[in-house]
């Protein structure tokens, strides 16, 4: 009786991923992407790149005036390079 149990979740785990899996699918088909926004514009992520490579504030700083975590400033940097 356990056995046919088990079988029955395990198929119905097996449907819930096809599920989940058709349905990113199809959400990337229109054009949406997964995860959170991002927290900076275009425009703020420039800013940030040029005021910390010009000298005029450092990472931790322009972190605090964008409210953000200072790694993702380090981040913006990296791929600025």
């Amino acid at each position: 009786m356990m056995q046919i149990v088990g079988s029955f979740a395990e198929f119905e785990r097996a449907m819930l991923r096809e599920r989940t899996k058709n349905g990113l699918d199809a959400a990337r088909k229109e054009g949406r992407v997964g995860g959170c926004r991002p927290k900076l514009t275009k425009q703020q992520q420039d800013e940030i790149v040029s005021l910390v490579t010009s000298g005029k504030k450092t990472g931790a700083n322009a972190a605090r005036l964008f409210q953000v975590h200072p790694s993702t400033v380090s981040r913006l940097l990296a791929k600025d390079k």
